[in-house]
């Protein structure tokens, strides 16, 4: 659990509150098969494709889905720390957005 729960910080480190890059590099911290698109950054510019793909993001890595899939341990493990964090991200992006800032 360490190794992936370095690999999750190493992704997330620099990127706090930086919805548009954690999706963007999504494809670095989730494994091989797990259905990601990769999204490139410049196609997240409008907050409307920020949304869309974050709701992508939350289909592949619900747990609920994984559970369906028959996901093993560890790409759960990597889901749910993946999903929490995403939501947390675009929560504020969320806020921001509709503040008009």
């Amino acid at each position: 659990m360490q190794v992936i729960d370095a690999k999750i910080r190493q992704w997330s480190v620099g990127k706090k509150g930086n919805i548009r890059s954690l999706l963007s590099t999504l494809q670095y911290v989730l494994w091989t098969g797990s259905g990601w698109k990769p999204v490139p950054l410049v196609d997240l510019i409008e907050a409307n494709a920020v949304k869309r793909a974050y709701q992508k993001a939350l289909l592949r890595l619900h747990p609920d889905k994984l559970q369906q899939k028959g996901a093993d341990f560890h790409h759960k493990y990597i889901a749910e720390k993946v999903f929490d964090i995403l939501q947390v991200i675009f929560g504020f992006f969320f806020l921001i957005f509709n503040s008009g800032y």
